[in-house]
């Protein structure tokens, strides 16, 4: 066993304990507030995390709340990227969501596994290398966001007051490492409409499961109300396959009801996930193929607003995908209201930094190494050169951003061990 294997789980409690410690504060984005860019819990998470790097002799930083940092060594070249916010708890937990629960080798929270416990494992393992006395040629930084899950305009912030290191990974994602990521598109339109009330998809970024409508139609010189609900399976907007969307199903079976309802149909036909039918449909051998998702088609204020997300592959680029989306539905008599989105990311997966994440990857776990691509978007999205390193191990659902969220022990101390032995390889 290795002496960083052994000095983690020496100190499993411990990290266990400064866990809980963080799981406690509802970091949740709240209203801004004096010195708190992000409302007060999230600032208080950023707290406690650089008062334990600060104890344990790391040099801590506090860039104004928005982002903080802990450095070992001199000059940083590899930074670790991780966050301390949340998302909202929502409803179906088994225990409290902001008290940290052990059944068994499950440890139970919100931000369990996204990314709290990530987070501690790379403070221990940042600690392990320190205490165990390993010696480093290069200097390493932790940095801790607190706005990743609403926009990372903490790390905008930051990166326009820091300079990043050469090498950037975030343990955001999943092993062994993310390189490629789609690029992603969000497209809201609206139309006049008069026809009665639907209502489908809450979020932009999920497959909605629900969607209920009251027509109105005129038949026969009469009019006529049709209403009723489909329903669907939700799912993530970047793995539409895994979900069926109930916004879709309607307009299969209510498109002749309405005019308009029936150019969406002809858009957006169930069951087909890459948007052929609005000019798109494209694929590349690395990402894949796109994804266009029908996520919202709420009426509001006279009139029918949707929302699509789309996530497109490596060898496109936003404004050609924005153009011939935006195109379809104007000449389907939309409004364009607003388009926002990113361009593709990929990293030279043959790059040094990468080929030693892959090899420690491969001596920690026994597991064959590899790159993927993921239609989702990490915290290095915008950073050149960086990936996603971790945090999640494969074939195990977390239940990341849902009830009862949760990372185990062995998980959490394999994460902190890959991370120090990642250290030691890129920084010795």
């Amino acid at each position: 066993m290795s002496e960083i294997r052994k000095y983690l789980q020496s100190h499993t409690d411990e990290m266990i304990q400064i866990l809980a410690e963080l799981v406690a504060v509802p970091s949740v984005q709240g209203d801004a507030a004096d010195g708190c860019p992000f409302g007060e819990e999230p600032a208080r998470a950023l707290a406690v995390m650089l008062d334990k790097c600060r104890r344990y002799g790391f040099t801590v930083e506090n860039v104004n709340n928005y982002a903080g940092s802990a450095d070992l060594g001199g000059e940083p070249a590899l930074a670790i990227l991780t966050h301390l916010d949340v998302v909202p708890a929502g409803d179906g937990w088994s225990s409290d969501p902001f008290t940290l629960t052990r059944d068994g080798d499950k440890l139970v929270g919100r931000g369990a596994i996204d990314d709290k416990g990530p987070a501690v494992a790379a403070v221990f393992a940042l600690r392990a290398i320190k205490e165990l006395g390993i010696p480093l040629k290069k200097g390493v930084r932790l940095i801790f966001g607190t706005n990743e899950e609403n926009g990372s305009a903490d790390l905008e912030y930051y990166r326009s007051k820091r300079s990043l290191p050469p090498m950037v990974f975030t343990p955001d994602g999943e092993y062994p490492v993310i390189n490629a990521e789609k690029g992603m598109l969000r497209v809201y339109f609206s139309a006049e409409f008069n026809g009665g009330f639907i209502r489908g998809g809450e979020v932009i970024n999920a497959v909605p499961e629900m969607c209920t409508f009251d027509l109105r139609t005129n038949e026969n010189g009469g009019e006529v109300l049709t209403y009723g609900k489909h329903k669907g399976r939700a799912a993530h907007a970047s793995t539409p396959e895994k979900g069926v969307n109930a916004i879709t199903e309607f307009l299969k079976f209510q498109a002749p009801l309405n005019p308009i309802v029936e150019r969406l149909s002809e858009l957006f036909p169930h069951g087909e996930l890459n948007g052929a039918s609005c000019g798109l449909g494209f694929s590349d051998p690395i990402s894949g193929d796109m994804t266009c998702v029908l996520s919202m088609l709420n009426t509001r204020d006279g009139r029918l607003c949707g929302g699509i997300d789309i996530r497109f592959p490596l060898d496109r680029q936003k404004a050609e995908i924005s153009d011939i989306l935006c195109g379809k539905l104007r000449a389907a008599g939309f409004d364009i209201d607003s388009c926002e989105g990113v361009e593709p990311h990929c990293t030279d997966g043959s790059s040094d930094f990468v080929q030693a994440l892959l090899r420690v990857y491969e001596r920690v776990t026994g597991e064959k190494g590899r790159c993927i691509a993921i239609g989702g978007g990490t915290y290095v999205h915008e950073i050149e050169g960086g990936v996603a390193f971790g945090a999640e191990f494969p074939d195990t659902d977390y239940r990341m951003h849902s009830p009862d969220e949760f990372i185990t022990v062995p998980d959490l101390l394999k994460n902190a061990e890959l991370m120090a032995e990642a250290i030691v390889e890129l920084c010795s």
